[in-house]
């Protein structure tokens, strides 16, 4: 059996009026996320950990914020299509583990339902997938409430 890791860092800026997608449900907030599609940073850092998992570049290389194709672009649709550039010749993915760095509001009671989302996008059981958040403790751009960052690893095998 082969198995390959993959890892994914994104970082967006907050802005009041904007809404806060993660995971892919929308997260009650008067602030979210700024970017060219939805800016879910927990589905985008999932995209970047499967495409570095199979040595296919990044995100921003399938699909660029230059494209008026993807501006507002549901991030759903970003990570179906990346399971499936990225799960052929046999890939699948085994399990995912991220981290999401959000000062307010507090994620908790979401979490369970971002981890429904991401399974049912990446085709894997829920147990399968873990999603955390935590605080900067008020250190730096996401302490002080300018922005959002997401970590993720997944597991491929075939």
């Amino acid at each position: 059996m082969d198995l390959r890791i993959g890892y994914g860092y994104d970082v967006h800026q907050l802005a009041e009026g904007e809404e806060l997608w993660l995971g892919g449900i929308l997260v009650p907030s008067d602030f979210g996320a700024v970017g060219h599609s939805d800016a879910d940073v927990l589905l985008h850092v999932l995209c970047d950990a499967l495409f570095g998992a199979r040595a296919m570049g990044d995100i921003g290389a399938h699909f660029p914020d230059t494209d008026p194709a993807y501006k507002g672009i549901d991030s759903k649709l970003l990570l179906r299509e990346t399971v499936s550039k990225v799960c052929t010749e046999g890939w699948g993915v085994v399990n995912v583990d991220a981290t999401i760095c959000l000062e307010k509001p507090k994620l908790r009671p979401h979490i369970d339902g971002m981890r429904m989302c991401i399974a049912e996008l990446l085709k894997i059981p829920v147990d399968c997938v873990g999603v955390k958040a935590t605080t900067t403790e008020q250190l730096g751009f996401v302490g002080t409430g300018k922005g959002i960052s997401a970590h993720a690893v997944v597991l491929l095998s075939r």
